[in-house]
């Protein structure tokens, strides 16, 4: 049920990503509430990624789905 929340939270967050040349993959969602996502293209690398991950994509789910406590890219 959580795992089914972040597929659909993320697929709101994917254009974004993908406008700047980017792309978001789910790796895993732990039941601690930690999510694992892989940045992809433009993202991967980028100095700018973390703050990304934590002030977009974290802040984004954390708001979106009680639960998720977490997300860290692998």
């Amino acid at each position: 049920m959580l795992k089914e929340k972040v597929i659909s939270a993320l697929e709101d967050i994917r254009p974004a990503l993908q406008a700047d040349g980017g792309d978001i993959e789910l790796v895993s969602v732990e039941e601690t509430g930690l999510v694992k996502v892989r940045l992809k293209g433009a993202c991967h690398g980028c100095p700018m990624s973390q703050m990304t991950l934590k002030n977009g994509v974290e802040r984004y789910l954390k708001q979106e789905i009680p639960g998720v406590l977490s997300v860290e890219s692998v």
